[in-house]
């Protein structure tokens, strides 16, 4: 049943991001032109359209995308942070085939991850950095193991990094902290903005109380006042499907939750 669902998940992630649903709509229109459909056809040729534009374009990208990433804020104090006994970074892509040093083989969301829980685990001494990530492709070194090489690039003592390198996704992350931390230990969690709100539920529903330390906040980078802001571009398409796919994450979530009781 869980295979089932998390294949349905995949599925479903996938086909409702702007670009498939705009060319489904844009298939069924010209199919509907073709019956002589021709009102109606245009109409979903239309919407199509609309649907990409609009996706693309900075006001409708940031309206989308800004609550999630404004749910937990950036921890600038860390005075009160004395006590954390950890530092969690989340898993995120790398190519582990590529040239270059473990940094460089990390992608955006992964390098900045982890450039954020460095700077945490800098002013907390007694911290470890606990990295996860494991493989999706059969053969490929896990993502927590780059993570590691790049940590240890960085100047982290090995001594002070725990390698988590099985979980594949949030949930599994969540049940894999808890079996080295344990459920009373503070600790920070370092994700994505806009990946926050869903890993902080994940943390919860395995009893964890974590603290978030969100980075890789993509909304309010550019004022209204620029040209740029109101011209459609695929980096603002990138970050509606980014609100999609969490606000989708955070529906299965909910789902899957009343599915068990």
């Amino acid at each position: 049943m869980d295979e089932w669902f998390g294949a349905l998940k995949g599925l479903v992630s996938v086909l409702a991001m702007p670009v498939p649903v705009a060319l489904g709509l844009t298939l069924v229109g010209f199919g509907l032109v073709g019956m002589r459909w021709r009102r109606v056809g245009r109409f979903l040729v239309l919407v199509a359209m609309l649907t990409v534009v609009l996706a693309s374009w900075e006001p409708v990208a940031d309206a989308l995308l800004e609550p999630l990433e404004h749910r937990h804020p950036p921890i600038v104090e860390t005075a009160s942070l004395a006590d954390v006994k950890a530092v969690v970074v989340l898993g995120a892509g790398w190519e582990p085939d590529a040239d270059g040093s473990a940094t460089s083989r990390l992608n955006d969301s992964a390098a900045i991850r982890l450039m954020e829980g460095l700077r945490l685990l800098r002013v907390l001494s007694e911290a470890d950095l606990v990295v996860l990530g494991g493989n999706r492709r059969e053969g490929e070194a896990p993502v927590a193991r780059g993570y590691a090489a790049a940590a240890t690039e960085m100047g982290v003592s090995p001594e002070r990094i725990v390698v988590l390198d099985t979980p594949t996704d949030t949930a599994q992350e969540a049940y894999a902290v808890r079996e080295v931390l344990g459920g009373g230990e503070r600790f920070l969690l370092v994700t994505s903005a806009s990946h926050m709100p869903r890993a902080v539920e994940h943390f919860k529903r395995v009893g964890l109380s974590p603290i978030p330390a969100p980075t890789h906040f993509l909304t309010g980078r550019s004022a209204p006042e620029r040209f740029s802001y109101w011209v459609p571009s695929g980096g603002n398409l990138r970050k509606t499907e980014r609100a999609v796919y969490e606000y989708l994450g955070l529906l299965a979530l909910g789902l899957d939750h009343r599915g068990r009781r």
